[in-house]
């Protein structure tokens, strides 16, 4: 399958700032206007792209068509869908990480919700980024939900077994993802095995509650970063978000000078 045009934005920031921000948004039942919101302070902060998505796997296409539609009047900067289910797809996203939970102990999350979506995504001409999602300890909602067998926070190897048995299926990112609420992103010395091991952009999906996290994570070879709860729980989203967009960028930047190995 050919790489579409956000995959190689994707891969051009990459290659530029040495790390790509997603600014992870979750609609959640009811909007209440807070999508906008933090697209806005996300866009003005400098964010890469706009990432919808939820740990429940539960969103309506109309709702999510309705408040893509709006944000994508003020916000022009791709929108991609990190979907918990077939239920979070819309025609209005950009591109989706087709995703594979590839530590679930359930069949339907390593190929059988693929295959419910695969007709649907075709028929909408949603761009699908093949992507391997692994759970790594705690897991919260998302390994729940996901019936997984969460990778042990000290074996990194097994992350990157994982990861290279993705790249061998065709994968084309590993997303590493210990679940809203985690005390802290996976462990440097993961997304480095898991990095060295395939190669592709490598993306660390939240638990980052500092910016020393965020250091430790870009710095040990992660391409990619998701951030949501710091800007949301932040009393000026706006002034956070460039905040925190800045920094991630400034130590894209220092990773890039090292060398670290994209």
């Amino acid at each position: 399958m050919k790489i579409g045009k956000t995959e190689r934005y994707i891969h051009r920031i990459i290659e530029r700032d040495g790390v790509v921000f997603f600014g992870l948004i979750d609609p959640g039942i009811r909007d209440n206007g807070k999508s906008m919101e933090y697209a806005r302070a996300f866009y003005e902060g400098g964010a890469d792209i706009i990432l919808i998505g939820g740990s429940l796997g539960y969103m309506e296409t109309a709702l999510l068509d309705e408040i893509l539609k709006n944000i994508k009047k003020e916000v022009p900067i791709p929108f991609m869908l990190f979907p918990g289910n077939i239920s979070g797809l819309t025609r209005e996203a950009d591109a989706l990480y087709y995703m594979s939970l590839m530590n679930s102990k359930n069949p339907y999350w390593i190929t059988g919700a693929q295959a419910l979506a695969a007709p649907i995504i075709k028929k909408q001409k949603i761009e699908a980024i093949p992507t391997s999602l692994i759970i790594v300890e705690p897991g919260e909602t998302v390994g729940w939900i996901g019936e997984s067998r969460p990778i042990l926070i000290y074996k990194p190897e097994l992350a990157a077994a994982y990861a290279l048995a993705g790249k061998y299926l065709g994968h084309r990112m590993t997303i590493l993802e210990r679940g809203s609420g985690a005390p802290g992103p996976s462990p440097p010395e993961m997304f480095r095995a898991v990095k060295k091991a395939v190669g592709h952009p490598v993306i660390c999906a939240g638990s980052s509650k500092t910016l020393q996290d965020i250091r430790r994570t870009i710095m040990a070879g992660a391409d990619g970063i998701h951030i949501a709860s710091m800007i949301e729980k932040a009393k000026n989203p706006m002034k956070k978000a460039e905040e925190v967009i800045s920094y991630v960028k400034k130590i894209g930047k220092e990773k890039l000078m090292k060398g670290v190995k994209k």
